[in-house]
């Protein structure tokens, strides 16, 4: 688990004791919140709504009735961070700001290496020694750039027929970021 979510695991831990038994949470793209919302629902911990921005809000009031009438946690994945996204509805408008606002923040280095890790393992990608201690200094810290990077090195490994090697990293780091200012060899 790295610093980016650490703060909603360890408030999952606590969920009977969330604001109306709600909380919102929400983060960039790719940076795991569905995959959260999952293992709270699966593990016990509670309801998870993904995409709750997305839902009607006269649904989601009705949800969020339920749960306060079933005691049952509420967890809420949608918007941006602790901004949420704009409620029509006053009723739940309100309801939800006094819920308590979770974000997943942009990765750490450690994490950055483990997400290039398990990114290049998914793909069956050998990205071979020091791939991360070049990588993590060079790359943008989100968690969707780290997905396009790792697909771009095996895109230029599988059209080179080469291994990816730091010669390697460094073309795909620039195909994903622009050239490199100032470059770091």
């Amino acid at each position: 688990m790295g610093a980016g979510n650490r703060r909603a695991v360890e408030a999952f831990a606590h969920a009977a004791s969330w604001p109306f038994g709600t909380a919102l949470l929400g983060g960039p793209p790719r940076s795991g919140k569905s995959l959260l919302a999952r293992w709270f629902a699966e593990n016990g911990k509670g309801e998870a709504i993904d995409d709750a921005d997305r839902l009607d809000e006269t649904e989601l009031f009705h949800r969020w009735n339920r749960a306060q009438h079933s005691g049952t946690p509420l967890l809420l994945i949608g918007g941006a961070g602790e901004a949420g996204w704009d409620i029509a509805l006053p009723d739940l408008a309100s309801r939800l700001k006094a819920a308590l606002h979770l974000a997943i923040v942009p990765p750490d280095d450690a994490m950055l290496a483990d997400l290039i890790a398990l990114h290049a393992e998914a793909r069956g990608l050998a990205l071979g020694e020091g791939a991360a201690a070049y990588l993590v200094p060079r790359t943008v810290r989100s968690y969707a750039e780290i997905e396009t990077l790792v697909a771009a090195i095996d895109r230029l490994s599988l059209e080179r027929k080469a291994p990816a090697t730091q010669a390697l990293w460094r073309d795909a780091l620039e195909s994903v970021q622009g050239a490199l200012q100032p470059r770091l060899l």
